[in-house]
Protein backbone atom coordinates (compact mmCIF):
# COMPACT_ATOMS: atom_id res chain seq x y z
CA UNK A 1 0.00 0.00 0.00
CA UNK A 2 3.13 2.30 0.92
CA UNK A 3 4.37 1.43 -2.86
CA UNK A 4 0.92 2.56 -4.83
CA UNK A 5 0.40 5.95 -2.38
CA UNK A 6 4.24 7.24 -3.14
CA UNK A 7 3.56 8.25 -6.77
CA UNK A 8 0.29 10.15 -5.51
CA UNK A 9 2.11 12.05 -2.57
CA UNK A 10 4.65 12.82 -5.54
CA UNK A 11 2.31 14.12 -7.79
CA UNK A 12 0.61 15.66 -4.91
CA UNK A 13 3.56 17.70 -4.07
CA UNK A 14 4.53 19.03 -7.02
CA UNK A 15 1.49 20.28 -7.82
CA UNK A 16 1.24 22.48 -4.20
CA UNK A 17 4.43 23.74 -5.23
CA UNK A 18 3.34 24.85 -8.35
CA UNK A 19 0.18 26.11 -7.41
CA UNK A 20 2.34 27.93 -4.76
CA UNK A 21 4.53 29.48 -8.09
CA UNK A 22 1.85 30.82 -9.64
CA UNK A 23 -0.04 32.22 -6.93
CA UNK A 24 3.36 34.46 -6.26
CA UNK A 25 4.04 34.87 -10.03
CA UNK A 26 0.22 36.35 -10.07
CA UNK A 27 0.75 38.84 -6.84
CA UNK A 28 4.26 39.91 -7.96
CA UNK A 29 2.72 40.77 -12.23
CA UNK A 30 -0.89 41.97 -10.64
CA UNK A 31 0.21 43.40 -7.23
CA UNK A 32 2.98 45.63 -8.67
CA UNK A 33 1.41 46.38 -11.96
CA UNK A 34 4.80 47.35 -13.19
CA UNK A 35 5.10 44.67 -16.16
CA UNK A 36 1.67 46.39 -17.63
CA UNK A 37 3.07 50.40 -16.90
CA UNK A 38 4.91 52.08 -20.07
CA UNK A 39 7.76 53.21 -19.19
CA UNK A 40 11.00 54.70 -21.13
CA UNK A 41 14.89 54.85 -20.12
CA UNK A 42 17.03 57.74 -19.79
CA UNK A 43 20.62 57.84 -18.40
CA UNK A 44 22.86 60.72 -17.22
CA UNK A 45 26.43 61.21 -17.33
CA UNK A 46 28.00 61.83 -13.79
CA UNK A 47 31.86 62.62 -13.48
CA UNK A 48 31.89 62.39 -9.57
CA UNK A 49 31.79 59.34 -7.17
CA UNK A 50 28.42 57.12 -6.81
CA UNK A 51 29.47 55.30 -4.03
CA UNK A 52 26.51 54.27 -2.44
CA UNK A 53 24.18 53.81 -5.45
CA UNK A 54 22.84 50.73 -6.55
CA UNK A 55 20.98 49.15 -9.21
CA UNK A 56 17.34 49.31 -8.34
CA UNK A 57 17.55 52.67 -6.54
CA UNK A 58 14.75 54.70 -6.42
CA UNK A 59 14.66 57.34 -8.82
CA UNK A 60 12.69 60.40 -7.63
CA UNK A 61 10.92 63.97 -8.66
CA UNK A 62 10.33 66.65 -5.69
CA UNK A 63 10.46 63.18 -3.23
CA UNK A 64 7.78 61.07 -5.47
CA UNK A 65 8.92 57.97 -7.00
CA UNK A 66 9.04 57.74 -10.89
CA UNK A 67 10.93 54.88 -11.41
CA UNK A 68 14.14 53.32 -10.83
CA UNK A 69 17.83 52.64 -11.64
CA UNK A 70 18.40 50.09 -14.21
CA UNK A 71 22.13 50.10 -14.99
CA UNK A 72 25.52 51.42 -13.44
CA UNK A 73 28.41 51.55 -15.33
CA UNK A 74 31.50 53.55 -17.43
CA UNK A 75 31.26 55.03 -20.16
CA UNK A 76 34.13 54.13 -21.50
CA UNK A 77 32.87 50.28 -21.58
CA UNK A 78 29.56 51.34 -23.52
CA UNK A 79 30.72 53.96 -26.09
CA UNK A 80 34.40 54.14 -25.82
CA UNK A 81 35.31 51.15 -26.36
CA UNK A 82 37.23 51.61 -29.65
CA UNK A 83 39.13 54.78 -27.85
CA UNK A 84 42.39 54.20 -25.88
CA UNK A 85 42.28 54.16 -22.24
CA UNK A 86 43.64 57.63 -21.45
CA UNK A 87 41.20 58.88 -24.23
CA UNK A 88 38.34 58.09 -22.77
CA UNK A 89 35.93 60.21 -21.05
CA UNK A 90 35.03 57.66 -18.43
CA UNK A 91 31.96 59.06 -16.82
CA UNK A 92 29.41 57.06 -14.86
CA UNK A 93 26.28 56.57 -16.79
CA UNK A 94 23.31 55.73 -14.76
CA UNK A 95 20.37 54.76 -16.52
CA UNK A 96 16.86 54.49 -15.39
CA UNK A 97 13.79 53.64 -16.09
CA UNK A 98 10.92 55.87 -15.60
CA UNK A 99 7.37 54.72 -15.73
CA UNK A 100 4.48 56.99 -16.96
CA UNK A 101 1.27 56.65 -19.08
CA UNK A 102 1.36 60.57 -19.74
CA UNK A 103 4.59 61.01 -20.03
CA UNK A 104 7.38 59.78 -22.51
CA UNK A 105 10.75 60.56 -23.96
CA UNK A 106 9.80 63.18 -26.10
CA UNK A 107 7.97 65.01 -22.99
CA UNK A 108 10.99 64.37 -20.65
CA UNK A 109 13.15 65.96 -23.34
CA UNK A 110 11.13 68.81 -22.98
CA UNK A 111 12.21 69.13 -19.48
CA UNK A 112 15.22 68.71 -20.06
CA UNK A 113 15.28 71.99 -21.65
CA UNK A 114 13.50 73.73 -19.49
CA UNK A 115 16.16 73.26 -16.74
CA UNK A 116 15.37 69.31 -15.40
CA UNK A 117 18.50 68.20 -13.58
CA UNK A 118 19.16 65.07 -12.27
CA UNK A 119 21.47 64.81 -8.92
CA UNK A 120 22.03 62.05 -6.53
CA UNK A 121 20.84 62.54 -2.97
CA UNK A 122 21.72 60.36 0.04
CA UNK A 123 18.21 59.08 2.12
CA UNK A 124 20.25 60.62 5.14
CA UNK A 125 22.32 58.46 7.93
CA UNK A 126 21.26 55.24 6.21
CA UNK A 127 24.16 56.00 3.73
CA UNK A 128 21.70 54.67 0.72
CA UNK A 129 21.77 57.09 -2.22
CA UNK A 130 18.77 57.68 -5.19
CA UNK A 131 18.68 59.81 -8.49
CA UNK A 132 16.70 62.81 -7.66
CA UNK A 133 15.45 65.12 -10.29
CA UNK A 134 14.36 68.67 -10.15
CA UNK A 135 14.05 71.85 -11.81
CA UNK A 136 17.44 73.77 -10.87
CA UNK A 137 17.02 78.02 -11.17
CA UNK A 138 20.83 77.61 -11.94
CA UNK A 139 20.29 74.73 -14.38
CA UNK A 140 22.69 77.38 -17.29
CA UNK A 141 25.69 76.92 -15.14
CA UNK A 142 24.94 73.00 -15.19
CA UNK A 143 25.00 71.64 -19.00
CA UNK A 144 25.45 68.52 -19.85
CA UNK A 145 28.97 66.61 -19.91
CA UNK A 146 30.67 66.49 -23.29
CA UNK A 147 30.40 63.85 -25.17
CA UNK A 148 31.15 62.83 -28.65
CA UNK A 149 29.16 59.63 -29.35
CA UNK A 150 25.61 59.03 -29.86
CA UNK A 151 23.45 58.33 -26.70
CA UNK A 152 21.09 55.19 -26.51
CA UNK A 153 18.93 56.83 -24.51
CA UNK A 154 18.08 60.82 -23.81
CA UNK A 155 20.76 62.39 -21.58
CA UNK A 156 19.34 64.24 -18.56
CA UNK A 157 22.09 66.41 -17.62
CA UNK A 158 24.02 66.18 -14.04
CA UNK A 159 24.41 68.38 -10.79
CA UNK A 160 27.33 67.43 -8.64
CA UNK A 161 26.28 65.46 -4.69
CA UNK A 162 25.59 68.30 -2.31
CA UNK A 163 28.08 66.43 0.00
CA UNK A 164 30.76 66.63 -2.66
CA UNK A 165 30.34 70.48 -3.21
CA UNK A 166 30.12 70.85 0.77
CA UNK A 167 33.17 69.50 0.47
CA UNK A 168 34.73 70.85 -2.21
CA UNK A 169 34.10 73.91 -0.99
CA UNK A 170 35.60 73.37 2.55
CA UNK A 171 39.01 71.87 0.38
CA UNK A 172 39.14 75.43 -1.29
CA UNK A 173 39.06 77.26 1.86
CA UNK A 174 42.10 74.74 3.17
CA UNK A 175 43.75 76.01 0.19
CA UNK A 176 43.04 79.23 0.37
CA UNK A 177 44.02 79.19 4.05
CA UNK A 178 47.47 77.73 2.84
CA UNK A 179 48.81 80.43 0.47
CA UNK A 180 47.63 82.93 2.64
CA UNK A 181 51.24 84.60 3.64
CA UNK A 182 50.36 84.27 7.23
CA UNK A 183 54.28 85.79 8.65
CA UNK A 184 53.48 88.89 5.99
CA UNK A 185 50.55 89.57 7.89
CA UNK A 186 51.85 88.83 11.35
CA UNK A 187 54.55 91.72 10.52
CA UNK A 188 52.19 94.61 9.24
CA UNK A 189 49.48 93.93 11.95
CA UNK A 190 52.96 94.32 14.36
CA UNK A 191 53.61 97.45 12.26
CA UNK A 192 50.17 99.28 12.65
CA UNK A 193 50.22 97.86 16.17
CA UNK A 194 53.40 100.47 16.73
CA UNK A 195 51.78 103.25 14.68
CA UNK A 196 49.07 102.97 17.07
CA UNK A 197 51.03 103.34 20.03
CA UNK A 198 52.89 106.28 18.31
CA UNK A 199 49.65 107.92 17.53
CA UNK A 200 48.64 107.58 21.30
CA UNK A 201 51.54 108.27 23.15
CA UNK A 202 53.44 110.59 20.52
CA UNK A 203 57.17 110.83 19.60
CA UNK A 204 59.05 113.65 19.55
CA UNK A 205 58.23 117.73 19.86
CA UNK A 206 55.90 117.68 16.72
CA UNK A 207 53.93 115.11 17.43
CA UNK A 208 52.38 115.01 20.87
CA UNK A 209 50.47 112.03 20.63
CA UNK A 210 46.68 112.05 20.92
CA UNK A 211 46.22 112.29 24.69
CA UNK A 212 48.44 115.03 25.28
CA UNK A 213 46.10 117.05 22.41
CA UNK A 214 43.12 115.38 24.68
CA UNK A 215 44.30 116.90 27.64
CA UNK A 216 44.99 120.15 25.76
CA UNK A 217 41.46 120.36 24.31
CA UNK A 218 40.55 119.76 27.90
CA UNK A 219 42.08 122.51 29.18
CA UNK A 220 40.92 124.69 26.34
CA UNK A 221 37.44 123.53 26.75
CA UNK A 222 37.80 124.96 31.08
CA UNK A 223 38.80 128.44 29.39
CA UNK A 224 36.07 128.69 27.12
CA UNK A 225 33.55 127.52 30.23
CA UNK A 226 35.40 130.14 32.25
CA UNK A 227 34.35 133.32 29.85
CA UNK A 228 31.32 132.42 29.30
CA UNK A 229 30.51 132.08 33.01
CA UNK A 230 26.92 134.08 33.96
CA UNK A 231 28.76 137.53 34.88
CA UNK A 232 30.96 137.23 31.98
CA UNK A 233 28.79 137.02 29.41
CA UNK A 234 26.82 139.71 31.24
CA UNK A 235 29.81 142.44 31.39
CA UNK A 236 29.95 141.53 26.97
CA UNK A 237 26.63 141.70 26.50
CA UNK A 238 26.38 145.31 28.05
CA UNK A 239 29.65 146.25 26.04
CA UNK A 240 27.80 144.78 23.04
CA UNK A 241 24.91 147.31 23.70
CA UNK A 242 26.79 150.35 24.65
CA UNK A 243 29.00 149.90 21.18
CA UNK A 244 25.76 149.51 19.60
CA UNK A 245 24.05 152.73 20.86
CA UNK A 246 27.76 154.49 19.96
CA UNK A 247 27.03 153.38 16.32
CA UNK A 248 23.83 154.34 16.11
CA UNK A 249 24.60 157.96 17.46
CA UNK A 250 27.59 157.99 15.17
CA UNK A 251 25.16 156.99 11.53
CA UNK A 252 22.38 159.93 12.89
CA UNK A 253 25.82 161.97 13.47
CA UNK A 254 26.88 161.48 9.76
CA UNK A 255 23.35 161.37 7.99
CA UNK A 256 22.73 165.04 9.73
CA UNK A 257 25.95 166.00 8.16
CA UNK A 258 25.38 164.55 4.63
CA UNK A 259 21.97 166.26 5.02
CA UNK A 260 23.31 170.20 5.05
CA UNK A 261 26.34 168.96 2.58
CA UNK A 262 23.33 168.43 0.10
CA UNK A 263 21.54 171.19 0.95
CA UNK A 264 24.85 173.32 0.29
CA UNK A 265 24.78 171.81 -3.31
CA UNK A 266 21.49 172.10 -4.02
CA UNK A 267 22.25 175.94 -3.25
CA UNK A 268 25.29 176.09 -5.18
CA UNK A 269 23.55 174.46 -8.25
CA UNK A 270 21.08 176.84 -8.11
CA UNK A 271 23.26 180.43 -8.51
CA UNK A 272 25.30 178.44 -11.13
CA UNK A 273 22.01 177.36 -13.23
CA UNK A 274 20.95 181.96 -12.59
CA UNK A 275 24.73 182.26 -14.02
CA UNK A 276 24.28 180.36 -16.95
CA UNK A 277 20.97 181.73 -18.09
CA UNK A 278 22.26 185.78 -17.19
CA UNK A 279 25.58 184.87 -19.32
CA UNK A 280 23.15 183.33 -22.04
CA UNK A 281 21.03 186.52 -22.23
CA UNK A 282 23.42 189.28 -21.57
CA UNK A 283 27.17 187.82 -22.21
CA UNK A 284 28.09 191.60 -22.18
CA UNK A 285 26.92 192.29 -18.30
CA UNK A 286 29.38 189.76 -17.34
CA UNK A 287 32.26 191.99 -18.16
CA UNK A 288 30.53 195.67 -17.87
CA UNK A 289 28.34 195.18 -15.40
CA UNK A 290 28.74 195.66 -11.71
CA UNK A 291 30.90 193.64 -9.96
CA UNK A 292 29.13 191.79 -6.70
CA UNK A 293 29.14 192.87 -3.21
CA UNK A 294 32.38 191.71 -1.82
CA UNK A 295 31.79 188.98 0.85
CA UNK A 296 34.08 189.06 3.93
CA UNK A 297 33.87 186.02 5.69
CA UNK A 298 33.20 186.14 9.22
CA UNK A 299 36.08 186.40 11.76
CA UNK A 300 36.00 185.06 15.12
CA UNK A 301 32.31 185.22 14.55
CA UNK A 302 32.42 188.82 13.59
CA UNK A 303 31.38 190.56 10.27
CA UNK A 304 33.92 193.70 9.42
Amino acid sequence: MSNNSNPNYFRLGIFVLAAIGVLVAVILIFGSGKFFRSSFYVETYIKQSVTGLDTGAAVRFRGVKLGQVTFIGLTGDSYEKDLPLLDRREYVMVRMQIFGDSVDSEDFSGLIKNGLRARVKSMGITGVNYIEFDFSSSASQYPSLPYSWDAKYPVVPSMPNQADEIISGIQKLIIALNEVNIDGTQKKFDALLVNLNTLMAGSAKDNQGLITTVKDLNVLLERIAKVTDKDQLNILVRELVATMVALQQTVSSIQGDTSVTMENIKQASEQLNEFSRIASQSPSTLIWGEPPPRITPPMNGAQK
